[in-house]
């Protein structure tokens, strides 16, 4: 074991024992032996001590002109993934993923610098986060939801399933993990509210859900109790928890029979827009999406497109409501 991986090792035990979500684990382990890889072939480097600024630059570089999945960490995960069968496979990797690993680097040197104490000189002080240009998301009309909830059979379990959980993260602008993991006892019917305690930053929150909702949530859970038993809310055919990766696909899929582009966050951030553009505020917008606070739902959800404001403005224009 070189002195980086088991710098890398014990890092990792550290984010473990800070309870962090396993999906930044996995984040951060993945981007920070990629970079290991890297130090090792280009630099011949497996000393984190040795790791200087311009090492950083060059990779920094070194990302924005190799393809995706054109390296992995593990060969092995190649004959079962075939990256190169990906549509995508090759393509330019996006300002948004290389800012994601300058940011897990950032967070590992920095824990080495001030934490443990293991190097003297922290060899990301001076480098600058890079600009990500951020493409405005679409806006699905209700048209292109209507669209897409007629391809599920809903006389089919994982059909009907699929289109409720749909309609619910539209409703409530949950993340897709939060609602896969919920169970019957999370929803409180009489108040319209749901208690969400898998959550990202590991804090329980409420969202509420509308009287619309409501009733296809009671219509479900008598149907899903007819068939299933089960602890889960949305559970499988089988009764186990239902994976983010198969709803994914199935919403997906059911996208491109319609013909609309869609995917489990587009929903959440539609909930969003549609929030504010129907008059919600910015604050209680932040406490449903559970942001640490304003600037980050504002940063995550700005991209109102032309059309959105060409209609807010035609609402709220303030001549349009003056008798002169």
């Amino acid at each position: 074991m070189t002195d980086f991986e088991f710098q890398l090792d014990n890092f990792m035990l550290y984010c473990t024992s800070r309870n962090l979500a396993k999906k930044t684990l996995a984040s951060y382990e993945q981007s920070l032996k990629l970079f290991g890889l890297y130090l090792q072939d280009t630099f011949q480097i497996e000393d984190a001590r040795k790791v200087q600024s311009g090492h950083i630059r060059q990779y920094i570089r070194y990302l924005q002109e190799r393809g995706k999945y054109s390296v992995v960490v593990n060969q092995s995960t190649k004959n079962k993934n075939y990256p190169e069968k990906r549509t995508d496979y090759g393509q330019q990797i996006s300002t948004t993923t290389i800012a994601n690993y300058v940011r897990n680097l950032k967070v590992f040197f920095n824990w080495l610098h001030g934490v443990e104490r293991e190097i003297t000189k922290n060899p990301c002080e001076t480098i600058e986060n890079p600009k990500i240009h951020r493409k405005a998301k679409k806006t699905l009309t209700p048209e292109d939801i209507s669209k897409v909830l007629k391809q599920f059979d809903v006389s089919k379990f994982h059909d009907y399933r699929n289109a409720i959980i749909v309609k619910l993260i539209l409703d409530t602008g949950m993340r897709i993990g939060e609602c896969l993991s919920l169970t019957p006892e999370h929803l409180d019917l009489n108040h319209k509210s749901i208690l969400l305690t898998d959550t990202k930053n590991k804090h329980q929150r409420y969202v509420y859900f509308s009287s619309k909702m409501s009733a296809d949530l009671k219509a479900w859970l008598r149907y899903r109790d007819r068939y299933i038993t089960s602890a889960y809310l949305f559970p499988t055919t089988r009764g186990t928890q239902l994976e983010v990766r198969n709803f994914e696909k199935a919403l997906r899929d059911a996208g491109k029979r319609a013909g609309v582009e869609i995917h489990p966050h587009q929903l959440r951030n539609n909930f969003a827009k549609y929030y504010i553009l129907n008059g919600g505020d910015w604050f209680s917008l932040c406490k449903l999406l559970g942001h640490s606070s304003v600037e980050v739902t504002q940063q995550a959800y700005m991209d109102l497109t032309d059309q959105d404001i060409y209609r807010q403005h035609a609402k709220f224009s303030p001549l349009a409501h003056m008798d002169i």
